[in-house]
């Protein structure tokens, strides 16, 4: 199926690694031009190799700029004035019980999982609207749903992506720009890869054990009963951003592996 992608301009936000990187890898896949992002140029430079390596003839190219700030919104978008596809995904996470978040916590973790994306794409979405064309995906969890106790800061953030890309998807009406949002459950990436390996070593268990323990006591209503990868998220991703979802639009579309209950 070809998802009409070939020469669009894609910028996919915390790219260098994980969920991020596969996006950017399976858009590269289909032809599009993609623009890497991170805080350092050594990660981006080290993303764009990896995805050349993987992709023939891919056409990526990065920018370092901290999108958790301001001026990091501001530089990025000085560099890169246009963009036919936005991928809000940069996010931070972190297991902490509630009385130990700070204000200082909630407030960096708004900053960086919603201020982001909400400055980009008040950026690029008037433009996208003028040429009639465009995509914008927020990257958020089935967190979004299912708050964790472990990480109520967390999941606050996942919840406000939804309320805004449904927001956003409504100022579109009649156009042929889209806005959604994409649910990712547990995934194998390389925050909780490093997760499942320090407490596999913190409780003398392997990794496979930690896995295993975690879907029975965690998320026990996952129906995969394991981390999904990076590129089974990235294919319902780039999916989203493509010409064949032109009516898709204002939607939260799953890629949990089961882990919410609810149909609707």
């Amino acid at each position: 199926m070809d998802l009409g992608l070939a020469n669009k301009t894609a910028l996919v936000t915390g790219s260098t690694a994980g969920i991020g990187l596969a996006i950017a890898r399976a858009l590269a896949n289909e032809g599009a031009r993609v623009i890497v992002n991170g805080r350092t140029q050594k990660r981006v430079d080290e993303a764009i190799t990896d995805i050349r390596r993987g992709v023939a003839n891919a056409n990526a190219e990065g920018i370092a700029a901290d999108l958790g700030t301001a001026q990091g919104a501001e530089n990025l978008t000085k560099r890169l004035p246009r963009v036919d596809i936005l991928v809000n995904n940069l996010g931070i996470f972190e297991p902490k019980s509630f009385e130990q978040i700070s204000d200082s916590d909630w407030m960096k973790f708004f900053e960086v999982n919603v201020l982001s994306g909400v400055r980009l794409s008040r950026f690029y979405l008037p433009q996208m609207k003028e040429r009639n064309w465009g995509r914008i995906v927020f990257i958020s969890s089935e967190s979004a749903v299912n708050i964790p106790a472990e990480m109520i800061h967390y999941g606050m953030t996942k919840t406000a992506q939804l309320a805004i890309a449904r927001g956003l998807a409504e100022t579109t009406a009649g156009t042929n720009v889209t806005v959604n949002s994409v649910l990712p459950g547990p995934t194998r990436s390389e925050g909780v890869e490093g997760f499942v390996e320090d407490l596999a070593k913190s409780k003398g268990i392997s990794q496979n054990e930690v896995e295993k323990d975690f879907f029975k006591h965690m998320r026990p209503s996952s129906l995969i009963q394991r981390f999904a990868t990076t590129d089974e998220v990235a294919a319902m991703v780039t999916y989203v951003c493509s010409e064949r979802a032109s009516a898709t639009n204002g939607a939260a579309l799953r890629v949990d592996g089961g882990v919410v209950r609810s149909i609707v």
